[in-house]
C-alpha cells in the first residue's frame, strides 16, 4: 500500500477513534487478557501486551493509530509474558460464522482477481485475463444475501447453545465481523474452563457432524424400532425428530419408512440434517484456546467497517449500522467491476476512473486494493 493510502487510512481511523471511543468494547477483566495489534504496512505483530483499563486501551488507540487491534478470548494470569508462561485460566466461547464458508451461489458475482503479476483488476477468474498468470489474490465485496445467510447460521447456532447447552441468552453476544460474517461470543458459561480437546467435541456436536445412523437406533442388521429417538428429547435426537419425524403422530410410520429404506438411505438423512440443522461455523477457531480475536468496536482493515454489537440481528445491515467513517469527499482512483451499497447509497462498477467519494467508500475500496488516493 502506498504512502499517500496508509496517510489516508490513518488519519481516517484517528477521527473515527478519537469520536467514537465510545463503542470500544473493554471486555471484562481487561487486565488478565492479551492485546495486540497491527499497524498499516507493517508486517510485525505486536501481541503479549497487558492493559489495565480502558484508559491504557484508549491510549493504544491513540499512541500507535493501528490499522487492526485484537483481545484474547482467554484470561492469564500473566498476559504479557511468552505464550508458554502466561498461565492459562480460562477463555470465553467464541464461534465465527462467515460468508465465504457457506458456498453461497451469489458470491461468483461479487469476488473481484487482482492479479500478483501485473495488477490486473477483473470480477471473479482462476486466471488473469491479461497475462494468463494463476497468481490471484481474491477480494470480495459480500452482498445482502451473504449476510442474510450468515444471520441464518447465528440463528441455528443460537438455538442450539440455549435450547442444548443450556446457555442464558443474555450471556450471548453477537457482532458483526467488520466484513463478512458474525462473531459469536459466550461469557460465564459452563465452558469457560475446558480444552481444545473438549471444545472440539462441542464443536462436532453444534455442526451435527459425525453423526452416524447407529446414534440413532438404525442397524445394518436387525434394527430394532423400539431404539429410535423419542420426539420430545433433548441434543441430537430431538433435532432428528422435529426434522424426519415432524409430529409425534407420524413416528410411528415414518419409523416403518426409514427401516424400509435402509441403511444407505439413513446416512443422507443425517447429511441433510447436518446441512439444514448444524450451524456452519469454523471449527478452528472456537477450538483454539489462544487465539485473539478483532477487539469489538474496532475497524477491520479489510474493510474500513466496524465490528460491531448487533442487538437486534433481524434488523442490522451492516452497510448502514457498521459504517462509521466520515462523509468528506476525497478524490480516488477506482478500479472495482462490482457496483456495493454503503449507507444506502450505490457506489461502481468503476473502470480505472478518477472520482469523488465519501471518505466511508474510499476507505472501503482502498482497504480492498481496489482504488488509491489520486
Amino acid at each position: 500500500m502506498n504512502e499517500n493510502n496508509i496517510k489516508f487510512l490513518e488519519d481516517s481511523f484517528k477521527k473515527y477513534y478519537f469520536n467514537h471511543f465510545n463503542l470500544i468494547f473493554t471486555p471484562q477483566r481487561t487486565s488478565e487478557r492479551e492485546f495486540g495489534y497491527q499497524k498499516f504496512n507493517s508486517g510485525f505483530f505486536n501481541r503479549h501486551i497487558s492493559l489495565k483499563d480502558d484508559k491504557e486501551l484508549h491510549l493504544l488507540f491513540m499512541q500507535n493509530i493501528p490499522s487492526d487491534v485484537y483481545c484474547s478470548n482467554a484470561y492469564y494470569a500473566f498476559p504479557n509474558s511468552p505464550m508458554n508462561e502466561k498461565d492459562w485460566k480460562e477463555a470465553d466461547l467464541i464461534f465465527d460464522i462467515d460468508a465465504k464458508d457457506l458456498d453461497l451461489p451469489c458470491r461468483k458475482n461479487h469476488v473481484v482477481s487482482i492479479c500478483n503479476e501485473c495488477n490486473e483488476i477483473s470480477k471473479d477468474t482462476n486466471q488473469c485475463v491479461k497475462c494468463n498468470s494463476t497468481k490471484l489474490e481474491k477480494k470480495s465485496l459480500p452482498c445482502k444475501f451473504c449476510i442474510d445467510a450468515s444471520k441464518i447460521e447465528v440463528n441455528k447456532l443460537s438455538n442450539v447453545l440455549i435450547d442444548d447447552l443450556g446457555i442464558n441468552k443474555e450471556n450471548i453476544h453477537v457482532y458483526f465481523s467488520g466484513n463478512e460474517g458474525f462473531h459469536v461470543y459466550v461469557f460465564n458459561s459452563q465452558f469457560q474452563k475446558i480444552g481444545s480437546k473438549e471444545r472440539s467435541e462441542l464443536v462436532d456436536y453444534i455442526m451435527f457432524r459425525g453423526a452416524i445412523p447407529e446414534t440413532f437406533g438404525m442397524k445394518k442388521f436387525k434394527p430394532n424400532r423400539s431404539l429410535f429417538p423419542d420426539f420430545n428429547q433433548k441434543g441430537w435426537n430431538g433435532r432428528f425428530s422435529k426434522q424426519v419425524f415432524g409430529s409425534k403422530s407420524k413416528r410411528s410410520k415414518i419409523i416403518s419408512e426409514l427401516l424400509d429404506n435402509g441403511y444407505s438411505s439413513f446416512q443422507k438423512i443425517l447429511d441433510s440434517i447436518a446441512e439444514n440443522s448444524g450451524a456452519k461455523i469454523d471449527p478452528n477457531v472456537t477450538m483454539d484456546i489462544h487465539r485473539i480475536f478483532r477487539l469489538p468496536g474496532s475497524i477491520n482493515s479489510k474493510s474500513g467497517l466496524t465490528k460491531i454489537l448487533c442487538t437486534d440481528l433481524t434488523k442490522f445491515d451492516p452497510y448502514t449500522d457498521a459504517c462509521f467513517l466520515n462523509d468528506e469527499s476525497v478524490e480516488v482512483l477506482a478500479n472495482c467491476p462490482i457496483e456495493f451499497k454503503l449507507k444506502n447509497k450505490k457506489f461502481g462498477p468503476y473502470n480505472n476512473e478518477k472520482i469523488s467519494l465519501p471518505t466511508y467508500a474510499a476507505a472501503y475500496l482502498i482497504c480492498k486494493k481496489l482504488a488509491t488516493i489520486a
